[in-house]
């Protein structure tokens, strides 16, 4: 992730967001919200996919907040669009409700956190924060629901550290929150992701904590 802004408040890096979402309401709302907290820089918005596309190439927003009904399309479709670009920032879907199967699907696509329109700005505030640090945040019920449509499968060896560190990522823990559980270096905790991520065949956190829900979750 790449923040080159600087809050002033506190002196720690900005978070650059672009917003994708076609209500213009919610959309003008929510970009006043966010200007008004100095964690966050604007660096984009749009309300249509094919013109936000390019635009986020472009900016490499570190968290993208992004709606799944966009009018013309899903962001199933737009999430795919962003994959065959390489996108590597962060993912936050906010909705006014999805069916479990997009949830899942969408998960496996490499989002970190669903928010629901429902809940309060603060809320929002603070999961767009939490998600540039690392969390990941899905909801109780798309996980039983995951939990209870798959069966535990044939699974690769892990390390005494590797599945302590799955436990810890499925208690939504950021990086700095695992190294100090495990009083090691936050670059030990990179290291043991990036075995996780060979091991498993996949490429971002959310779509380990689908995995190992959905396959590994008898040796955790």
């Amino acid at each position: 992730m790449s923040s080159t802004g600087t809050s002033s408040s506190t002196g720690t890096k900005t978070v650059r967001l672009f917003v994708l979402d076609d209500h213009a309401l919610f959309r003008e709302g929510l970009l006043r919200l966010l200007e008004s907290d100095s964690r966050f820089e604007i660096t984009g918005h749009s309300g249509t996919p094919s013109t936000a596309l390019p635009q986020i190439i472009a900016a490499k927003p570190d968290v993208l907040i992004l709606d799944y009904d966009l009018g013309s399309q899903t962001a199933l479709e737009f999430m795919r669009a962003l994959q065959r670009e390489k996108f590597e920032g962060r993912v936050l879907l906010v909705t006014a409700g999805l069916p479990d199967n997009d949830a899942l699907t969408l998960i496996r696509l490499g989002i970190s956190g669903i928010f629901h329109k429902q809940d309060s700005p603060e809320s929002l505030q603070r999961a767009i924060f939490e998600v540039s640090q690392g969390r990941v945040l899905i909801d109780q019920q798309y996980l039983q629901t995951i939990v209870a449509a798959n069966t535990p499968q044939d699974a690769p060896r892990f390390t005494d550290r590797e599945r302590t560190t799955l436990r810890y990522l499925l208690q939504g823990l950021a990086n700095k929150e695992i190294a100090a559980e495990l009083n090691i270096s936050e670059s030990a905790v990179k290291a043991t992701l990036q075995q996780l991520f060979s091991k498993t065949g996949v490429r971002t956190r959310s779509q380990l904590v689908l995995l190992a829900i959905e396959r590994y979750r008898a040796q955790l």
